[in-house]
């Protein structure tokens, strides 16, 4: 299952809260885009920039569940803007059923990092399998 998300970033980026099913493929898709006048939509240039996501149990744990990069999971659409991420139906299988967060996170080629997306995951059992 996919989730996707076209947005303007706001100042925390956008929560988007999913359930996956264990041994699913499951993909993030967002678009990161800005506007000056309030309705025409222009996409960032993400060139040069790296991405990374983590999944954990909590917020306090200190081991993340998974974890991904944009050389591992995570494809960055350059001036598209867009991000792509993905969790394996392997990855996915690995997960115990219940509730765990995530972000995901650009670092630009200066160095700053942008919070774009964040939220809980419900995982849910699955029965075939």
């Amino acid at each position: 299952m996919a989730e996707t998300a076209n947005f303007v970033l706001p100042a925390r980026g956008i929560v988007v809260d999913a359930t996956i099913v264990q041994g699913e493929t499951w993909e993030l898709n967002l678009l990161w885009s800005t506007t000056t006048d309030g309705t025409t939509a222009t996409p960032v240039n993400i060139t040069g920039y790296t991405a990374r996501m983590m999944i954990r149990q909590g917020y306090e744990s200190s081991t993340p569940l998974i974890s991904l990069t944009d050389t591992a999971g995570i494809a960055l659409g350059g001036s598209a803007g867009t991000i792509k991420a993905t969790l394996t139906s392997t990855q996915t299988a690995g997960l115990t059923a219940g509730k765990c967060v995530y972000d995901l996170e650009l670092v630009s080629p200066a160095g700053v990092v942008t919070n774009i997306a964040r939220g809980t995951l419900t995982i849910i059992r699955n029965v075939t399998r």
